[in-house]
C-alpha cells in the first residue's frame, strides 16, 4: 500500500524532478501542473494521503487552492513549496492549515523526511480507513482488526506498528528504523517493547498462514501481507 501524494507544481523541470525522486522513495505521485485540474476533481473526493502545493502558480495560487481543498476535506495534510523564503508566506500557510512549509530549491531528502513526519503525525488519517489484509480487515477509524473467527480491538501503538509494517510490505525493515519512527528512541527497553508488539501481531494474524512477519537476526523483520 503506497502513500499517494498530490503534487501541484507548475514548473515542468522542478515538478518532474520531485515526481521522479518521490517515486524512487516508493510514493505514488499524481502531478498536476495546472491547479484548475485539481479543483475539477474536488467534488468527487481526494484519493490521496497528503498534498504538496507550490504557492506561486498561475490562475490559482497555492494558498487559494489549499483553502478549497480544506473546505472539502478539513483534515487533509498539506505541505507548501515556495521560491520565496519570507516570513509572511510561512505565517499565511500555517494560518490556512498547512502542516509544514519548505522553501525552493529544496533538498529532496529533506522534503521526503518532512512528508514522512507529517504522515506519522496524522495517522490514522494518512492511511485508508478500511484495509483488507489477507483473511482479515482493518478499520483504522475504530482500531478494529476483524476475522471470521472474531474481532480484535487494537491499541493505538499496535495499530501504528501494523500500519508502519503495511507501508513497508514485501520489504526488509530494520529494527532501528521502526524504533526511530514510532518510539523516537532506541534502547534496550524500547527494543524489548517492540518484540512484545511483534509477538502480539503474529498472534492476532495466526488464522491466516499467508501473513508473515519474519525475524531476521541482527537486522529486523521481513513482512509479507497479502493486501487487496
Amino acid at each position: 500500500m503506497k502513500t499517494k501524494i498530490l503534487l501541484a507544481e507548475d514548473d515542468p523541470d522542478f515538478g518532474m524532478i520531485l515526481k521522479q525522486y518521490l517515486e524512487l522513495e516508493d510514493f505514488e505521485v499524481s502531478w498536476f501542473q495546472n491547479p484548475e485540474d485539481i479543483v475539477q476533481i474536488l467534488p468527487s473526493g481526494l484519493p490521496f494521503h497528503i498534498g504538496i502545493l507550490d504557492i506561486m502558480m498561475p490562475n490559482i495560487d497555492g494558498f487559494s487552492l489549499a483553502k478549497m481543498i480544506l473546505k472539502e476535506k478539513n483534515d487533509f495534510p498539506l505541505l507548501f513549496l515556495t521560491a520565496k523564503n519570507q516570513k509572511i508566506d510561512r505565517l499565511t500557510g500555517l494560518k490556512i492549515g498547512a502542516d509544514d512549509y519548505i522553501a525552493k530549491p529544496c533538498d529532496p531528502e529533506e522534503l521526503t523526511l518532512r512528508i514522512k513526519n507529517i504522515l506519522k503525525r496524522t495517522l490514522p488519517t494518512a492511511v485508508e480507513t478500511y484495509i483488507k489484509i489477507g483473511e482479515y480487515s482493518l478499520d483504522t477509524s475504530k482500531l478494529l482488526l476483524s476475522h471470521s473467527e472474531g474481532n480484535i480491538r487494537l491499541t493505538v501503538r499496535e495499530q501504528e506498528l501494523l500500519v508502519y509494517l503495511l507501508k513497508h510490505n514485501h520489504t526488509t525493515i530494520t529494527r532501528d528504523n521502526i524504533l526511530d519512527s514510532l518510539w523516537e528512541t532506541n534502547d534496550y527497553f524500547t527494543g524489548r517493547s517492540l518484540d512484545v508488539f511483534i509477538s502480539r501481531l503474529r498472534k492476532y494474524f495466526s488464522h491466516d498462514q499467508e501473513v508473515k512477519i519474519q525475524s531476521l537476526r541482527g537486522i529486523g523483520f521481513e513482512v509479507d501481507f497479502p493486501t487487496y
